[in-house]
């Protein structure tokens, strides 16, 4: 695609890539970068389009390994041929390799595992295929993994990311040239589970809040539109504030004006607002669809859920106590009927079918988007659920 098809937020880059990179006295990074923003709000395509080349020219080897891009493949696989990839792409490596002794099983916080199994052959481990590449490129070494929060969903995807700090541990000693993990993720409170206890891999890792799309961004839209009428910037980036910063909203509308042949120039934009109120309507009305063709148990699962947080303990008495005032409060029972635990772990396993609910391999229960919970508290379904 063409250099004038991405905004470039090269100054955002640059400040990431020296926080990345640097080796400064007290400074996380070693542990692991996390970077989180909310879901279609460009991260990935910065990531992609202006870290990845700025972290390139400070001399970086980077890897990319994309977690979203084909949900049928287990994270942990995704990972490892990320590595297999940058390997197999030097003869020298694969050479090397081919001798490499095996490792033995080790222990790396909570998890044991046998690093064999975990890294690209019979006898070859993450950390060994690491060493290998660190020393003959000489370089410190990026991997990115974007919507990271995908890896702890299976118990292979968890056993990938202790490998991966098994070979991170071993590159930044003094023997290596040193191992950079940033972690993409579009959920704050999911990829916290990676770092917020001493038992996870990435303990201590840095989280950063990446800074959203600004009025730059809607000044550089704007000018590239070419539409029949100009927009006043202004007007642009209030609309893109209202729809949640997401560029896709936008375009989409953009792309009903430049097809409707109706629209005279002096009424595109009044039209163009109604265009990107109406595709962020389109998606709530999906999602509101779907929410109210749930089950009653389904449905007080997913708005207990809702009300209770982080704090969400699917199990607990004080919850199946909610689930129950949530049925009787939604008019379907006279009274406040008894909730089993088998009914709440199916209602668990059809959210999860319907990609409305997120579930780590260590049996904790999150709701899959932020907008699902902001469409539960504009219908109302949140009231007296506390």
């Amino acid at each position: 695609m063409s250099q004038k098809t991405f905004y470039r937020r090269r100054a955002l880059a640059a400040r990431l890539t020296k926080l990345i990179t640097q080796e400064a006295v007290g400074s996380a990074v070693a542990s692991g970068v996390f970077l989180t923003a909310p879901r279609r709000t460009g991260k990935s395509t910065f990531a992609r389009e202006d870290l990845r080349p700025a972290l390139e020219e400070a001399g970086a080897l980077v890897l990319y390994a994309d977690l979203w891009k084909d949900l049928t493949k287990e994270p942990g696989a995704v990972i490892v041929e990320t590595v297999r990839e940058a390997i197999g792409r030097d003869e020298k490596l694969i050479s090397r390799l081919a001798i490499a002794p095996g490792l033995e099983a080790v222990s790396v916080g909570r998890v044991n595992f046998n690093v064999n199994k975990i890294g690209l052959g019979k006898e070859i481990g993450l950390t060994k295929a690491f060493e290998a590449l660190s020393d003959e490129t000489k370089k410190l070494i990026v991997l990115i993994i974007d919507e990271t929060q995908h890896a702890i969903t299976t118990d292979e995807g968890v056993a990938a990311l202790f490998a991966l700090k098994a070979a991170r541990d071993e590159l930044n000693s003094s023997k290596h040239y040193g191992l950079r993990i940033v972690c993409i993720g579009s959920n704050q409170s999911k990829l916290a589970t990676l770092r917020n206890s001493s038992d996870e891999a990435f303990f201590g890792a840095s989280m950063v809040q990446l800074p959203m799309l600004d009025k730059d961004f809607i000044d550089w839209y704007c000018k590239g539109l070419d539409l029949p009428h100009d927009l006043d910037p202004s007007d642009v980036f209030q609309l893109f504030q209202e729809s949640g910063c997401r560029p896709d909203l936008l375009s989409a509308a953009a792309d009903d004006i430049r097809f409707d042949f109706t629209v005279g120039p002096k009424a595109i934009v009044v039209r163009l607002a109604e265009l990107v109120r109406a595709h962020a309507e389109a998606l709530n009305a999906n999602l509101r669809t779907v929410i109210h063709s749930l089950t009653p148990i389904q449905s007080a699962v997913i708005r207990v859920m809702g009300s209770k947080g982080e704090g969400f303990a699917p199990f607990e008495s004080s919850t199946m106590e909610l689930y129950a005032k949530a049925i009787a409060n939604a008019g379907i029972a006279t009274s406040e009927p008894k909730v089993e635990e088998p009914d709440v772990q199916l209602a668990l396993m059809a959210l999860q079918e319907k990609k409305l609910v997120w579930k780590t391999s260590r049996g904790v229960y999150a709701i899959e988007e932020r907008l699902t919970v902001d469409v539960l508290r504009k219908d109302g379904l949140l009231d007296d659920l506390v």
